[in-house]
């Protein structure tokens, strides 16, 4: 592996401590939630206390002071979310498991553009791909919402939004980090964590720019368990590299266009299987993505537009143990998407959006158990969609919807949701709203799933049906807090019987729940987050704990430094053993339930701030996915330059 291209970090880290730096960067910042704007909700901006969903936001500042955590760890402590495989070694697949859902009921939005796997069996997008360095903040919208965008759509949305250009004409940010990377059985002192990242944006005149590049490598632990070993197993390494480059060219006040592309690749080593080691099996992934966007503000309204190109390339080789060979698998996969939205105001206190979309998707696959031929394994769709947004000064709030979705392989298939919600208290400081929602939303079936040896051609979309209801309370000077109940029922879930064709199942299934969350902010230096999600499913219940309770606290005990202690506890969680690989055939296996504590913290003087983060502070010993190693307790340092 690509092992060289680290070997500056360490001089970075030591050098950029000798810089002397004049300008003070300002890291107190107030936010008044009442004045927050959402996007999720419609596309648009619009004013959180007139939305009627409960929509989660990791902000920019939630992103500073959690620096050394990935994209992944920030979305595994939002409350209803469950990143199953976030605490195994780099670039292992991950569960992203939303309400109950899995990854194929959960929509992923970089910058607007709907993006995903078309090789993959649930088509779902590989956050393994995207830097949290080039993200500015990201948006978790829960519940069925495919009229707004599509398919997959079933359980939540995570909306995605990359860095923009700096107003003045030159800046530049760079970042750089080490760290351990132990088991709960190892403690090594190897720095095997090694992260950098450097940008360049600014404005000139009216065209802006900004190019990011970021380095990541880690080594030292194994993907499987060796637990039941008498010698350890080899450590697996993961090397990955991500590029963008955004262009944008302010015509006027009023239009704006933009040109934006990224390169994202890793390299990684494997194992055998769950507590199996393997020195051979090897993989690489990469996606290429390019488009363009523009922006026309209009009397009275607003129009967007939005086209992009991808091409995913994944390969890997692995030891066949019956045959003692080598076999090598290739996917290759492309998507188009074109999406143009319109929203006209018809006062300010009513709305009407119409989009239309547009995407394609192929999957050529090579592998030494067949074949799936891209001129065979396409498919399209062509979706237009409406939706309708009032809002009172008295109160209510109301989103009404839908959207056809028109496929290729198997005909049209219409969504719609009724969203209210009524604001009992709202004014300058205080806002406590009631909301409640009914939506459906339809899964379509991934190239694989339709034309792969197993595929099935007949399959029709899954369709969820999703009722919620709840309550979101906003004080700016000390309380926030939500508590919303849901309840989801799946048809015609595509299942894989005795791993022969994959078919609809005649059955229905349930999920349902509790989602509560609190924020206080009883002094102004100390601020108290708080979830717990309570999820119940009558089927498919594989790593999806019902139980999941997260405490963050964040102190800021002087000015320009920040302390922040976060706490996890992930309830029971079931394997069902069909094929009696852990104990008997057909009983399911009991993963214990585990307690984490991370530590980390930061201080900012001048353009520099340095950082340091404890994960797993105990040495829990658990295993997130079974058969295969979680992290023990690892310290990264590292720091952060802007000028």
């Amino acid at each position: 592996m690509k092992k060289n291209t680290f070997i500056l970090t360490v001089c970075a880290v030591f050098m950029a401590q000798n810089l002397a730096l004049a300008q003070e960067q300002q890291t107190e910042e107030k936010v008044e939630r009442l004045d927050e704007v959402v996007l999720s909700d419609t596309k648009f901006e619009l004013k959180k206390e007139n939305s009627g969903k409960v929509i989660y936001k990791i902000t920019k500042r939630n992103i500073q002071q959690n620096a050394g955590k990935t994209v992944i760890d920030l979305l595994d402590n939002i409350a209803g979310i469950e990143m199953n495989g976030n605490n195994n070694v780099a670039g292992s697949n991950i569960g992203i498991y939303v309400r109950g859902g899995r990854n194929r009921q959960v929509a992923i939005a970089i910058d607007g553009v709907l993006v995903n796997n078309p090789t993959g069996i649930a088509a779902s997008f590989n956050l393994n791909l995207i830097d949290i360095n080039q993200i500015e903040s990201i948006e978790i919208l829960k519940g069925s919402s495919s009229t707004l965008y599509g398919s997959g759509a079933a359980t939540g949305v995570i909306n995605i939004k990359l860095k923009k250009a700096e107003k003045s004409p030159f800046n530049m940010d760079y970042s750089a980090s080490v760290g351990t990377n132990n088991s709960q059985r190892t403690s090594s002192n190897s720095l095997e964590n090694l992260e950098q990242n450097i940008a360049l944006n600014g404005s000139l005149n009216k065209f802006n720019y900004l190019a990011s590049f970021s380095l990541r490598k880690e080594d030292g632990l194994s993907a499987a368990n060796d637990k039941n070993s008498p010698t350890p197993f080899e450590a697996d390494a993961f090397l990955s590299e991500n590029a963008l480059l955004k262009l944008g060219y302010e015509v006027s006040d009023d239009l704006n266009f933009g040109v934006f592309g990224n390169y994202n690749t890793y390299d990684y080593d494997y194992d055998g299987g769950a507590y199996f080691d393997s020195s051979i099996n090897n993989g690489t992934e990469s996606n290429l993505q390019i488009g363009f966007t523009s922006d026309f503000n209009y009397k009275n309204g607003n129009l967007k537009a939005t086209f992009s190109t991808s091409d995913l390339d994944r390969e890997f080789d692995s030891f066949n143990g019956f045959s003692g060979t080598i076999d090598h698998y290739e996917y290759k996969g492309t998507s188009f998407f074109a999406e143009a939205i319109n929203k006209y105001d018809f006062s300010n206190h009513s709305s009407f959006i119409l989009g239309v979309n547009y995407q394609e998707f192929d999957n050529q696959t090579n592998t030494p158990f067949g074949d799936i031929d891209k001129e065979v394994a396409n498919f399209s769709t062509f979706d237009p969609f409406a939706s309708y947004v009032y809002t009172n000064e008295n109160g209510l709030n109301l989103n009404v919807g839908a959207r056809l979705n028109n496929h290729s392989e198997y005909g049209s298939h219409l969504v719609y949701h009724v969203n209210p919600s009524y604001n009992l208290i709202s004014n300058a400081k205080t806002n406590l709203k009631v909301l409640g929602s009914y939506s459906t939303a339809f899964i379509a079936p991934s190239t694989y799933q339709l034309f792969s040896f197993y595929g099935n051609p007949d399959l029709e979309p899954e369709e969820n049906a999703t009722a919620e209801i709840g309550l979101d309370y906003s004080n700016n000077s000390w309380l926030n807090g939500s508590l919303v109940f849901f309840n989801r029922d799946e048809e015609n879930a595509i299942i894989l019987p005795d791993f022969i064709t994959y078919q609809n199942a005649d059955y229905m299934v349930n999920a349902k729940g509790v989602e509560t969350t609190v924020n206080i902010k009883p002094v102004d230096f100390l601020n108290l987050n708080l979830n717990y999600t309570f999820t119940e499913k009558s089927a498919d219940v594989d790593y999806i704990p019902k139980h999941k309770f997260v405490a963050g606290v964040g102190i800021t005990p002087f000015k320009k430094a920040f302390i922040n202690i976060n706490y996890k506890n992930v309830g029971e969680r079931t394997y069902f053993d069909q094929w009696g690989s852990f104990g008997a055939p057909g009983e399911d296996v009991i993963l214990d339930a585990y307690n984490i504590v991370d530590l980390g913290m930061n201080y900012t003087f001048n353009h520099l701030t340095l950082f340091a983060l404890l994960s797993n502070a105990f040495n829990e010993d658990y295993e997130d996915v079974l058969g295969y190693s979680t992290k023990g307790r690892n310290i990264k340092m590292g720091l952060r330059l802007n000028f």
